[in-house]
């Protein structure tokens, strides 16, 4: 991580140089590819001021604050730029997600039940599986009081798990075993 800070309308101080230096470079965790940081930190009457602009993989972010302390300055400009990191960074992955073809692997069941006996009927419901987290299943599940099972596909381990209302009030869930 390459880090540049700027001063102006102010001495260079290398207590704030350093404590810019150690915050920003917190921000490593979340990227692995090199990246540009420039802050640049001044001052003007009572008002202190910390902008940070971030290069990485293309992309510019940039966040500025304003307090009367340059530290809590630095303190609220890296909280911004880590939250647009962090959103960022979720967007790529969004995008890098792709998502299978509908009714992949799907088995169908009305081809091999055609040809046995007529005496066994039985309704087909197609569904979407929709990716989720499983506390977001369990929720959903728990807010619907007519449902007894909720198919979705695990956002984790891209499978797909049922999962269900148990007779003891308790929810069960269906994995498949890989």
């Amino acid at each position: 991580m390459e880090v540049t800070v700027t001063f102006r309308n102010m001495e260079p101080i290398e207590s704030l140089h350093s404590y810019a230096d150690d915050k920003i470079s917190k921000l490593k965790k979340y990227m692995d590819k090199p990246i540009e940081a420039h802050i640049v930190l001044s001052v003007e009457k009572f008002r202190h001021q910390a902008a940070v602009t971030l290069s990485m993989d293309g992309t510019v972010i940039k966040a500025m604050e304003e307090t009367e302390n340059m530290y809590s300055a630095i303190d609220k400009v890296i909280d911004k730029i880590e939250t647009q990191v962090k959103k960022q960074l979720s967007k790529k992955f969004r995008a890098r997600r792709v998502s299978p073809p509908h009714n992949s692997g799907m088995y169908d069941i009305e081809e091999d039940i055609s040809d046995t006996s007529d005496e066994l009927e039985i309704e087909i419901e197609k569904l979407d599986a929709k990716p989720m987290s499983m506390e977001e299943a369990a929720m959903q599940l728990t807010l619907s009081p007519k449902q007894k099972f909720l198919v979705f596909r695990n956002s984790l381990t891209n499978e797909i798990n049922v999962i269900y209302k148990r007779s003891s009030s308790k929810l069960g869930l269906i994995e498949p075993i890989v």
